[in-house]
């Protein structure tokens, strides 16, 4: 099985990706297949609302000029997709925001094509704004049919300094009981995703 970890943070070596990497060590040591990429710090841009995706339906975004047809074949390729964000602003990301937006949507048009699949958010954050940021990525799995496994606590980790998260003991618990429960989901799920109802929806 594969898990493709999404960092929003355009810090290099940041406690954002310091958390994706804890998770993804977890599923590794159970066998799965895991990559890490990074969105934040690119020149991904947002959705323009063009609605191509619904005309074409091809699994592609009418945006061709920046890394995002890449990054969501990777994510319908994914069994488990974590998106990892710091807080700017009490709020996600403005790169993985756009990386949500698009790919949201471009799913939602090839019949619900992240239907099934399941979806964790990591968030690294200095003070205030964590939930808010775990609540907008959720959303989008939400919207899009997946499924959202729970841990010891929401999905934070608290830090500034590169790394200062791995102070937060209980931050990076969470994240290696995230990467078990992903895990036990996905191998629980497995057999049955051939079946998921992917029908429904006001563009059915």
């Amino acid at each position: 099985m594969y898990a493709l970890a999404v960092n929003g943070s355009p810090r290099k070596g940041g406690n954002t990706e310091t958390l994706l990497k804890e998770v993804l060590g977890e599923l590794g040591n159970e066998g799965w297949e895991t990559e890490l990429i990074k969105v934040g710090g690119t020149d991904i841009r947002g959705c323009l609302a063009c609605s191509a995706c619904f005309k074409e339906k091809n699994n592609q975004c009418s945006q061709i000029k920046d890394a995002f047809n890449e990054i969501y074949a990777k994510m319908l390729k994914a069994d488990a997709m974590i998106l990892g964000s710091p807080v700017y602003f009490a709020a996600v990301g403005a790169d993985l925001k756009a990386l949500i937006e698009r790919a949201g949507y471009v799913a939602f048009a090839n019949n619900h094509a992240f239907a099934g699949k399941i979806g964790a958010a990591v968030v690294a954050v200095r003070r205030g704004g964590a939930t808010h940021t775990f609540d907008t990525i959720n959303h989008m799995y939400q919207m899009s049919q997946m499924i959202v496994p729970g841990s010891t606590y929401w999905n934070m980790g608290f830090g500034l300094r590169r790394e200062e998260v791995t102070d937060d003991a209980e931050g990076m618990a969470n994240m290696r009981q995230l990467g078990r429960a992903i895990s036990w989901l996905g191998k629980a799920i497995q057999p049955a995703l051939a079946s998921y109802p992917k029908k429904g929806g006001a563009h059915e």
